[in-house]
């Protein structure tokens, strides 16, 4: 039996690493001692992270009593994010709105990366670059962070009663209610992932078919698509976590 056990676990290991390598295309990585890093990932990330930053930095700097043009911007965006974050998961709203709003911000941001700038037709020695959010291992990742979220959430508030949900209505719904907390952040992530993809790809190819006029419809469409994909994501987000809160639905 712990032959059995031992084996299982080394497939389960082997499947994640294989989906951890899903990409299209030859992406950046650095070597690192016996490790292969996403360097790709890495890189792009960081400018990403750095815009936030920097416009986290002008939001809180010299703030005015008559709110200036871009204090307006950033305080819509924050009420914005709050809305989203008190709809979904109700009253007790307030010590997610941090969560949700990075969750937010971080993927549009990196979306937008990839819409306004074809990351791929920068030429590189060994492979190529593309927005985080390209990346299956990025959308994995804040996939999983959320559903550490939701389990967080729900165990806090209801300790080990919070468990209880796997067997309501009936004890018979067991397999089932465990196997929708394995989906969850698999739609997740592979929705970000695959549209994300796919808008890149289509601004790439008509980049290098028709470098002027054409492509840039496609673009002005590869921004809204990539809103509206950080605003599903950040929205379930917050709907799981009040779920888990609130009780079975």
């Amino acid at each position: 039996m712990n032959l059995i056990s031992c084996s299982i676990n080394t497939l389960k290991v082997k499947g994640l690493y294989d989906i951890s390598g899903v990409e299209v295309g030859q992406h950046f990585y650095w070597q690192i001692g016996g490790f292969q890093v996403h360097a790709q990932v890495l890189i792009t990330s960081w400018v990403v992270i750095a815009i936030l930053l920097g416009s986290a930095v002008i939001a809180v700097r010299n703030p005015q009593t008559i709110p200036t043009d871009v204090q307006n911007f950033f305080e819509y965006v924050l009420e914005f994010i709050r809305d989203v974050s008190k709809t979904q998961i109700g009253e007790e709203y307030g010590p997610w709105v941090p969560f949700i709003g990075t969750l937010f911000l971080f993927i549009f941001v990196s979306n937008w990366s990839g819409a306004l700038l074809p990351w791929k037709i920068i030429q590189l020695p060994h492979g190529e670059l593309a927005a985080p959010t390209n990346d299956i291992n990025t959308t994995v990742a804040l996939a999983l962070l959320t559903s550490v979220a939701y389990f967080y959430a729900g165990f806090t508030k209801k300790g080990l009663g919070y468990f209880s949900k796997y067997i309501q209505p009936t004890p018979i719904l067991l397999p089932i209610n465990i196997l929708e907390d394995f989906t969850k952040p698999l739609s997740l992530s592979f929705r970000l992932f695959g549209n994300i993809l796919a808008d890149e790809l289509v601004v790439v190819v008509l980049v290098s078919l028709v470098p002027l006029v054409v492509p840039i419809p496609v673009m002005f469409l590869g921004l809204f698509t990539s809103g509206i994909q950080a605003l599903i994501f950040a929205t379930l987000a917050a709907a799981y976590i009040g779920e888990s809160m609130e009780g079975h639905h």
